[in-house]
C-alpha cells in the first residue's frame, strides 16, 4: 500500500511535468507564422531580382536563393533574440518552414530581371 509520501511525490512529478510544457496561444503562433511566410516571400522576390540584375544563371541562381533562404533563417532567429522556443513551438518553425515557398516568386522575378537587364 502506497502511502502519503508516495502519493505526493507523484503529485509532485505530475506538477513538473505540466509546468515543463510551456503553451502557445493560438493567435500569437500563428501571427509569428505569418510574419514568417511574408518575410520569405519579399526576400524571394528582392533576391530573385537581385539574382536576374546580377546575371545568375543555372545553378548558381539556386545557389544564391539557398543563400539568401540561409540569411533570412538567421535572421529571423536574431529578431527572436536566439529565443526561438519564446515564439514559435519548434526551431523547425523559423528554419524551414516555408523554405522552398518562395522559391516560385523567386524564379519568377528572378527570370524577369534577367531579360529585363540582359536580352532586352
Amino acid at each position: 500500500m502506497a502511502g502519503r509520501n508516495d502519493s505526493g511525490a507523484s503529485e509532485k512529478k505530475s506538477n513538473e511535468a505540466t509546468n515543463d510544457m510551456s503553451t502557445f496561444n493560438a493567435e500569437n503562433l500563428q501571427s509569428n507564422m505569418k510574419i514568417i511566410y511574408y518575410s520569405r516571400t519579399f526576400l524571394s522576390i528582392i533576391g530573385g531580382v537581385i539574382a536576374g540584375i546580377l546575371g545568375f544563371t543555372g545553378f548558381t541562381g539556386f545557389i544564391f536563393y539557398f543563400l539568401v533562404m540561409a540569411i533570412t533563417s538567421v535572421g529571423l532567429m536574431a529578431k527572436a533574440k536566439f529565443s526561438v522556443h519564446s515564439y514559435f513551438d519548434s526551431w523547425n518553425r523559423i528554419i524551414l518552414d516555408g523554405f522552398l515557398g518562395g522559391l516560385m516568386s523567386f524564379v519568377l522575378f528572378w527570370t524577369l530581371a534577367y531579360d529585363i537587364v540582359h536580352i532586352f
